[in-house]
């Protein structure tokens, strides 16, 4: 599965790119830190997952979203933040998963592990 990271903390991306890349069938192909730049990554290639910063800067969600959407209709969105109650708003725009920052990272795992067999 390929991977996009977006995140406008370097850390955060360093440690998401640590951890998936533990798993022979992950693979992070690019990093954003903005709404441009992640739209940028997905122009140069359709990838199978995003993992997204609720927060990142630069376009509304729902704008971000449907912008990805439109250059690839197959991409699947988890989004990620540290404030739980985004979730419900994450869903209703079109995320397909959501995680909290704050959980431990095998329900990151697990999220993403969920939607490998989509990609075969």
């Amino acid at each position: 599965m390929r991977i996009l990271l977006a995140d406008d903390q370097v850390q955060v991306r360093s440690a998401l790119r640590l951890l998936l890349e533990q798993y022979p069938d992950l693979s992070v192909i690019g990093e954003a830190g903005e709404a441009t730049g992640l739209i940028s990554q997905v122009q140069m290639g359709c990838t199978d997952l995003v993992l997204l910063d609720w927060e990142l800067p630069g376009l509304p969600m729902g704008d971000l979203l449907a912008r990805l959407r439109q250059l690839c209709p197959d991409l699947m969105v988890i989004a990620l933040s540290g404030r739980g109650e985004a979730h419900r708003s994450a869903l209703a725009v079109g995320a397909d998963a959501f995680v909290s920052k704050g959980e431990p990272p095998e329900q990151l795992l697990s999220a993403v592990h969920s939607f490998l067999h989509k990609t075969d």
